[in-house]
């Protein structure tokens, strides 16, 4: 090790020394994949469906994606296309109680974050709107809820995609 260097030390895309620890997460998408620990998301009660798994990554595919991948690190074929409903309904919002602000250990509305499960139907994208995903951005632990409001559907429509469309690379 040279003079400056430290053990088990990364240089982020900054410069900066970066002293969080690393986990290989084994996805079945994307390979292996290194994060920060740092970036899991803990789920306490899980997701509906799915409460065994509790601990999930946040994957952005690039820089302007609206749709993410909400990996589950203790399970490789787990993950799901997740979105900031905001994205397509600018309106949307969810009502927390404050039990829910505790279970969250959330201080501030600001400090949460929101997405939406993504399904694809034929050629229609849906969110699940009926069951957003919370999650504390200071303290990663989310939570998923069931809104009693029937304004939202779990399929709201997002946006159609091309249906067996083929694209071609040209030089």
């Amino acid at each position: 090790m040279s003079p400056g260097e430290d053990a088990g030390v990364d240089l982020n895309w900054t410069g900066r020394i970066d002293r969080s620890a690393h986990m290989e997460v084994r996805t079945t998408r994307f390979g292996v994949i290194e994060i920060a620990e740092d970036r899991v998301i803990t789920f306490p009660e899980g997701l509906l469906g799915f409460g065994d798994r509790k601990r999930f990554c946040l994957l952005q595919p690039g820089d302007d994606a609206c749709f993410f991948w909400l990996q589950c690190v203790e399970d490789a074929d787990l993950a799901f296309v997740v979105t900031d409903p905001t994205f397509f309904e600018q309106d949307y919002s969810v009502p927390i109680r404050p039990e829910q602000m505790s279970d969250l250990s959330l201080e501030k509305l600001e400090d949460a974050q929101v997405f939406v499960i993504v399904n694809k139907i034929g050629d229609q994208l849906t969110g699940n709107f009926q069951g957003p995903l919370l999650i504390n951005t200071l303290t990663k632990v989310g939570q998923q809820i069931v809104m009693a409001e029937k304004r939202w559907t779990t399929r709201h429509p997002l946006m159609r995609v091309a249906s067996g469309a083929t694209q071609t690379a040209s030089a």
